[in-house]
């Protein structure tokens, strides 16, 4: 597999010698870095397919794919239509975005599961530090309270 470096090495010779990226589209989607949103997108799809204990044929039934297209986006064999990829991050309770691009700051995100929480955390985000202090002595003392709750059951 080439390096970036080396790819670029060989976009800028192309370039020196006019066989800019119209007449190799294949060395410009590499040197764009496509590759490697590519690589990225079969790793997430292949680790949130595992973190929902589902084989590659039951993620192909729920997305309505067979589950060789499965396989091979996840070994980074082809890449899935728009449409494909949105049904997909749906079945895997994902943004397309996340799933084809996501940072793995965002790996958070992917794991959660209740979507109006998520979104009430995004507001907690925005207050001020007073009021995240709050939201945080509130959230500790309810769960501290169910816990204790769980000990004497």
């Amino acid at each position: 597999m080439k390096t970036a470096a080396s790819s670029i090495k060989a976009w800028i010779s192309s370039a020196k010698s006019g066989n800019i990226a119209p007449n190799n589209p294949a060395l410009a989607v590499e040197v764009l870095g496509v590759t490697e949103m590519q690589g990225g997108f079969a790793l997430r799809l292949r680790e949130l397919r595992k973190q929902k204990d589902l084989s590659q044929t039951a993620l192909g039934k729920l997305a309505g794919l067979h589950y060789t297209h499965i396989g091979r986006y996840e070994r980074g064999a082809s890449r899935p239509s728009g449409d494909t990829l949105k049904r997909l991050a749906d079945v895997l309770g994902v943004t397309s975005d996340y799933l084809f691009g996501g940072a793995a700051d965002d790996v958070t995100k992917a794991r959660f599961e209740d979507h109006e929480l998520l979104q009430q955390f995004h507001e907690v985000e925005r207050l001020s530090d007073d009021d995240k202090h709050v939201i945080k002595r509130l959230l500790d003392a309810f769960l501290t309270k169910k816990h204790l709750q769980a000990l004497a059951r």
